[in-house]
């Protein structure tokens, strides 16, 4: 078994436990996922399984969409509404005034991480020294928020829902922050959930029932998306007997007895019965194609 299974994480769970309960429905220990998601958080988590897992660096698709609720005037500690109230204001926003707000970060901008995520200082997770009371300096990561629009805004509530598509490494929770901070009353992400992600929509993921029930009833093999599937934006090249032995043993191999015309860049490795070997590289000045990564035996 060895591929992709996008779920549909429910919320209340962390993406570890996410694979752990995976790993336990599917009776394989070697499975990882795309994307972390708080256990406040819903929606597409790509499951990477069996020797997939040796490719995540290698998906080709990384932006996400989310759905988010944010909730106008106050913060909290963590961002969001699980966390513990720091400021309150009571401060009117109209919709123009929000919509401009929102405006604002739209583009190529920079994001501190918070202080409740997985990021690490010094080999330390920021939300462990979270936990312990402290905080210490972030530096800012450069994102992109390639859309932000606003669903549906409730002034009496003073809540809105935000359809974000975004790049990797961008914190909703940060945006809701600054978008408060823009506003000058504070706010904190309220909700949210993945639509999209890793090229992955929700109509094509499955809930923990539905695993379940067709790992019951053997059929879950059929569900799994191959790997040189979700790396076709990768080209594919097919070798000889020979050929793959040397590739699958770590070997490069050389671009002039491959056939065809090659670029520089990463290329999905068949041998001749169709099975996929893995990634190569070509290097055109060099004229080979180097191991990039291998499926594991």
């Amino acid at each position: 078994m060895t591929g992709i299974l996008p779920i549909d994480k429910p919320a209340g769970i962390t993406s570890f436990g996410a694979v752990a309960r995976m790993r336990k429905i599917l009776n394989i220990k070697k499975i990882g996922h795309a994307g972390t998601l708080d256990p406040m958080a819903t929606g597409v988590l790509p499951i990477l399984v069996g020797s997939a897992t040796r490719f995540l660096e290698f998906l080709p698709c990384k932006d996400k969409r989310y759905s988010a609720v944010i909730q106008l005037g106050f913060t909290t500690d963590t961002l969001d509404t699980t966390g513990t109230i720091l400021t309150r204001c009571d401060t009117t926003v109209t919709r123009p005034e929000l919509d401009e707000a929102v405006s604002c970060f739209i583009g190529k901008i920079e994001q501190i991480p918070p202080m409740y995520s997985a990021v690490q200082k010094d080999g330390v997770r920021l939300y462990e020294l979270a936990r312990q009371g402290k905080e210490i300096d972030r530096n800012p990561r450069p994102v992109e928020i390639y859309k932000a629009r606003i669903l549906e805004y409730d002034e009496s509530a003073r809540e809105f829902v935000l359809d974000v598509s975004c790049s990797a490494g961008t914190y909703i929770r940060t945006l809701a922050d600054d978008i408060g901070k823009k506003l000058g009353t504070g706010a904190c992400l309220a909700g949210l959930r993945r639509t999209e992600g890793n090229g992955f929509t929700l109509a094509r993921c499955y809930s923990f029932d539905e695993v379940e029930e067709y790992a019951a009833q053997g059929r879950i093999e059929k569900r799994i998306i191959p790997i040189e599937d979700v790396l076709s934006a990768y080209p594919a090249v097919y070798v000889s007997d020979k050929q793959a032995v040397r590739f699958s043993n770590g070997g490069e191999l050389d671009l002039d007895r491959l056939k065809g015309n090659y670029e520089s860049g990463l290329y999905r490795i068949f041998d001749r019965e169709d099975v996929f070997l893995g990634l190569g590289e070509a290097d055109t000045d060099t004229a080979v194609m180097r191991v990039k990564k291998v499926m594991s035996n």
